[in-house]
């Protein structure tokens, strides 16, 4: 299956691709982005820079995602929180992750409101994408945080922190305790608690 590409940022020959690469991009494209994200068309032009310099195909396939993202955790082993992250980033699920689908999820994270950044949370943390969360699924986002931010950030932890973590945030999330949070839930919860809400700014630090 042929990768996604924006087809108005695909070069039509070489010397565009190098005009491209140092002055300007397709407007189109970009105008479309600046219109559906929260950057500015110069911060797009240097986001889109960056992207092809690591991404020459213009898609990032999960490999190059846990690769790039290992860089910026040295201490630790973040190939499982990758994986997670790269599957809210692919939000069409075809195992790629375009330009355009790496700013409309940065967008939200950097520049998000509350409501908007807790949207995108939920979808992370809802691991087969149903809709719900469950214990395992929020235990398994939370082992995957600990074993990325490594031992030496957190040296005292038991083993158990992340179950004990996930324990007490899910018995305050789960209102109607029927086994899973709805993104109702989820939102009311993490917006009433300053403890979860404080626990979630380290989706801010791990991105």
């Amino acid at each position: 299956m042929q990768p996604h590409r924006p087809e108005a940022l695909e070069p039509d020959s070489v010397e565009d691709e190098l005009e491209m690469a140092t002055v300007r991009h397709r407007p189109e494209a970009l105008e479309l982005l600046e219109a559906q994200s929260k950057f500015t068309k110069k911060e797009l032009q240097i986001l889109y820079r960056g992207f092809k310099n690591e991404c020459p195909s213009g898609v990032v396939n999960e490999e190059t995602f846990k690769e790039i993202y290992s860089q910026f955790f040295p201490q630790g082993d973040s190939t499982t929180y990758a994986h997670f992250l790269f599957n809210a980033f692919d939000t069409d699920h075809n195992g790629a992750v375009s330009f355009e689908d790496f700013i409309k999820g940065l967008s939200i994270l950097l520049r998000g409101t509350v409501q908007e950044k807790l949207n995108w949370a939920f979808n992370l943390y809802d691991i087969n994408k149903d809709g719900y969360i469950t214990k395992e699924e929020m235990l398994d986002i939370m082992k995957a945080i600990y074993d990325m931010m490594g031992k030496c950030t957190y040296p005292v932890l038991k083993e158990d922190a992340p179950r004990q973590h996930v324990e007490t945030f899910f018995q305050k999330m789960d209102k109607n305790k029927d086994g899973v949070v709805t993104i109702d839930e989820f939102i009311e919860s993490c917006q009433k608690d300053e403890n979860i809400m404080r626990s979630m700014q380290l989706f801010e630090n791990v991105i």
